[in-house]
């Protein structure tokens, strides 16, 4: 069902600060900051030759980055995302099989202008898992 891993998401307390220290003290390309209200997030990606990290920061009220960063001020892992081919089927067979999509179980577009989804944490090694369909 899984493909490719995507991207691995870390959650900062200053995106700016975190830009800079991949661009400039690993050498990375960093992307332009993306906005994404829907989400609650400001993100940048670190782009790898076989993946990307992506630098998440919070965006307005309610942030679920916020929240994370309460119990994490320094920052930390946020998610791991891997593709799938089609994320509705993706979603059922994970459904039927016990694991719980979060929020309304719908998908909303994600940082790549693609459906993504998130699994709960606690269905996958205490790990949350976003979906995303390519």
């Amino acid at each position: 069902m899984i493909g490719r891993l995507n991207h691995v998401a870390i959650a900062v307390p200053d995106l700016e600060a975190a830009a800079k220290t991949y661009r400039d003290t690993l050498g990375a390309h960093v992307s332009q900051p993306q906005p994404l209200p829907d989400h609650g997030v400001t993100v940048v990606f670190i782009e790898l030759p076989n993946t990307k990290v992506e630098l998440l920061e919070p965006l307005g009220e309610g942030s679920p980055i916020a929240k994370f960063l309460e119990s994490n001020p320094a920052g930390g892992m946020h998610h791991i995302c891997y593709e799938v081919d089609d994320i509705i089927a993706a979603r059922n067979a994970l459904a039927a099989g016990g694991a719980r999509v979060l929020g309304d179980g719908e998908p909303k577009t994600g940082a790549h202008g693609k459906p993504v989804l998130f699994l709960h944490p606690k269905d996958f090694c205490g790990a949350l898992v976003e979906l995303e369909e390519v």
